[in-house]
């Protein structure tokens, strides 16, 4: 409780007060802060507040990132080796690897830029006192002993002491898990990472920069970064298991063909590196740093950051939405639309009551705000206590002098908070309810403001209805979650009615059906069946939206929380996914994944159609690099066992790899996909490019088995290399096609235009002689087309079996 001492003063000179222009409610002390000399002289010192809030890798870091990988080191000592002893057509594959390296690092910088862009658009910026006068600043220009001003919803941005108090309540649960808010006064600690959940004041930053161990926490909290997501997570794995399938099977291929073999060193060499190369799914990890790059791209123009790059895959798992109303469904703004006195009270009496509550809150709510922008201050009434509204109370209030010697205390709020039930009005209040208008009930109250039961016993003096703004685009949002099988939960601090009425006019399915979160059940099973069979909730409590988070995550639902007050932090800190508006408090959009910096909720489609795309994408072309990979092993391995030539040089694996991989797969990973994305991503992967794998190996090397024993002469390998390339080359078509399912024009002409791309070079003499393929005769190459064929039927049934069998 704030007690007000009628004779202290501001000061005359350097007035300092709210920003905006809010008039200033005295209190004992007000530190003027540092003057401009002391600020020099702490800069000079080095005790800035260096830490970045949000911090993108490096240039240098994205390089490093791209170029030292383990892959690369191994194909760019494999390419070294065969720019020396073969020729060039035979080294196109470290080339494709450079290419592809550039291409990582140019969209990892475009997408660096867009982030640190609209970072600063987004950052935080506290109000800091500086000879005397307030202002914002950037984060970074804090220095040590600077006044930094708080208001409901402000992030304590550095370590300090509380200099001045105004009822001041700091939640801090983010740093100790201690759920209630805590009282401030001034001398008392703040940590940074706390943040304001009522009230108002100042503190002394004490410590800046990297001392503030509070500080580092949260810097490595919101780094962006590349890593754990389920989908890197899972390729890292695959990877994991190549290089083990890898290196004994390189080791005998080399025995097999350097030392077994009498064939020339250089062509031995030749072929033992084509039989390694293709083992490495190189392009898988650069497609998935390309695709999720361009998704941050994509999302950044449209003002929405991505403060954490696994949220964009997260949000695209997410089968439940929570949303808040108050700035979510509805504009922060609200209007005045009636005024209702209840039991004969004056309205004029009640307008300067109204009016004087008005200007008691020096950072009022959009309510308060509304009804202050209605009935200005007139009377001027002196201010002796004010209580700020909280979430966890649902109302404010304010004691007041009218200046012919008589006191009052009024309370402003939750008309079902503060009336008894059964109270007649209530009756009233719910039609008001039901035509989705908020209403707010000020009463008189009979005891002090200090006193925790003051609620008790006040006198019902009137109803004053506002109207919300619904957002425009919301009903067209929420039937895009029900389009896609996502639930939608509206979770608000409302009345329930009043809240089901704002969703019924948004169309929401179940919006009739509403729930008071008074009468939620404690256990959590129970409640996560309550929030299952409904959607609409009001009078919930920031805590019960804890909860309400931790119950549906115990149902197995990835939820999402969306929000931008105070009240909304610790729902979005425990939900999978937490979006913050980008006009909302700084507490809000420190602690969420994604921001929408143009307020706007029908960005939250984008956001998740960018994330099917990623995730539905990358498991298609992972599943073509795996198979890949499991052919090139298998192939190698055969090649040991039965002690024959390899029978591919790097020059025909490049080709296969660029035509039925390469380029459709960097077509694939950034086309549109809708679908929901799945877990398992490995499982889901690998049941496919396994079969796909061994068919496609044992086709090949049966046809080159046979045209083993079919061709004869000096020139035999060469047609027995080409017969057995043709039916890689169509049974890799084949696996292409089933993964570019369901059929597009653009798709169709993606696989056409690889096939004919394969058929230019069997017909083009120079393009025969550059990549050493020439189909001798006719009953081989059409033997080859044959066991194709067979492998593509084989292919067709397996595929559906293993989707019958290990559905995903």
């Amino acid at each position: 409780m704030t007690h007000i001492d009628a004779g202290s003063e501001l000061d005359p000179v350097h007035p300092v007060g709210p920003p905006d222009g809010a008039p200033a409610v005295a209190v004992a002390t007000r530190t003027r802060g540092l003057t401009a000399a002391e600020v020099a002289e702490r800069i000079a010192r080095g005790e800035v507040n260096d830490v970045p809030v949000r911090s993108s890798r490096s240039t240098a870091e994205i390089v490093r990132g791209n170029v030292f990988t383990r892959f690369n080191a191994i194909i760019g000592v494999l390419w070294a080796i065969m720019l020396v002893v073969a020729p060039i057509q035979d080294s196109l594959f470290g080339f494709v690897i450079i290419a592809n390296t550039g291409i990582g690092i140019i969209q990892e910088l475009r997408a660096k830029k867009t982030l640190d862009g609209l970072a600063v658009i987004g950052e935080a910026k506290p109000t800091v006192r500086r000879d005397g006068v307030a202002a914002e600043i950037s984060t970074s220009q804090i220095v040590l002993g600077d006044v930094i001003e708080l208001g409901p919803g402000d992030k304590v941005v550095v370590d300090g002491e509380v200099a001045e108090a105004d009822n001041l309540e700091v939640d801090e649960s983010l740093l100790t898990g201690e759920a209630d808010p805590v009282l401030k006064k001034p001398g008392d600690p703040m940590m940074s990472g706390s943040f304001v959940v009522a009230g108002g004041g100042a503190f002394t930053a004490t410590k800046v920069g990297r001392e503030a161990y509070a500080a580092q926490l949260a810097e490595e909290a919101s780094r962006f970064t590349l890593v754990h997501s389920e989908l890197r997570s899972g390729i890292s794995t695959i990877l994991k298991y190549v290089t083990w399938m890898m290196v004994p099977t390189a080791l005998g291929l080399i025995l097999s063909q350097m030392f077994a073999k009498e064939n020339a060193f250089a062509d031995s060499v030749a072929r033992t590196i084509g039989g390694i190369v293709p083992m490495i799914p190189e392009g898988l990890v650069l497609l998935t740093s390309v695709a999720f790059a361009i998704g941050v791209i994509r999302l950044g123009r449209k003002q929405c950051l991505v403060q954490e790059l696994p949220a964009i895959e997260g949000l695209a798992r997410v089968d439940v939405v929570c949303l808040d109303k108050t700035g979510t469904l509805t504009e922060g703004g609200m209007d005045v639309t009636e005024l209702r006195p209840l039991g004969g009270a004056d309205e004029s009496y009640v307008k300067q009551v109204l009016g004087a509550l008005g200007e008691s809150d020096p950072r009022p709510n959009a309510s308060l705000q509304a009804i202050k922008d209605a009935y200005p201050d007139e009377a001027e009434w002196r201010v002796l206590e004010s209580l700020p509204f909280s979430s966890a109370r649902k109302y404010s209030g304010a004691s007041f002098s009218d200046g012919t010697g008589e006191n009052s205390t009024w309370l402003l709020g939750a008309p079902d908070v503060l009336l008894p039930e059964g109270d007649p009005a209530l009756a009233e209040i719910d039609e008001l309810n039901a035509q989705g208008l908020r209403v707010l009930l000020l009463a008189r109250a009979a005891g002090e403001l200090d006193d925790p039961q003051v609620s008790a016993g006040a006198t019902a003096t009137a109803l004053v209805v506002l109207e919300q703004r619904l957002r425009p685009d919301a009903g067209e949002t929420l039937a895009y979650f029900a389009d896609q099988n996502v639930a939608a939960k509206v979770i608000s601090g409302d009345n329930a009615v009043s809240v089901g009425a704002v969703a019924g006019k948004l169309g929401l399915p179940g919006a009739e059906n509403t729930v008071d979160a008074r009468t939620l059940p404690k256990d959590q099973a129970e409640m996560a069946k309550v929030l299952d069979e409904n959607a609409v909730f009001g009078r919930v409590t920031p805590q019960q939206k804890r909860d309400m988070v931790a119950a549906l995550q115990s149902k197995g639902h990835t939820v999402a929380m969306t929000g931008d007050g105070v009240n909304d932090v610790l729902a979005l800190k425990d939900a999978d996914i937490g979006v913050s508006m980008g006009s909302g408090s700084e507490a809000t959009r420190a602690v969420a994944q994604i921001v929408l910096l143009n307020n706007s909720f029908a960005t939250l489609p984008s956001v998740v159609a960018e994330g099917r795309r990623v995730i539905g994408n990358i498991t298609r072309v992972a599943t073509l690099f795996l198979t890949k990979t499991v052919y090139s092993v298998l192939l190698a391995i055969l090649v040991v066992c039965t002690q024959v030539d390899y029978p591919f040089l790097p020059r025909h694996l490049t080709l296969l790899s660029t035509l039925t991989i390469g380029v459709p797969a960097f077509f694939l990973a950034l086309a549109p996909n809708k679908e929901r994305a799945k877990p398992h991503f490995v499982r889901r992967v690998m049941r496919y490019s396994i079969p796909s794998g061994i068919i496609a190996a044992a086709a090949t090397f049966t046809t080159y088995l046979l045209a083993r024993s079919h061709y004869t002469g000096a020139d035999a390998l060469a047609a027995e290399t080409s017969a057995a390339t043709l039916t890689l080359f169509l049974v890799a078509m084949w696996v292409l096609a089933i993964i570019a399912r369901p059929y597009t024009w653009w798709r169709i002409g993606l696989v056409a235009t690889m096939g004919v791309g394969f058929l230019l070079v069997l017909a083009v003499p120079w393009l025969q002689n550059f990549f050493a393929l020439k189909l001798v005769g006719t009953t081989m190459p059409w033997t080859a087309v044959g066991i194709a064929v067979a492998a593509a039927v084989l292919l067709e049934a397996v595929w559906r079996w293993v989707g019958r069998k290990w559905p995903a």
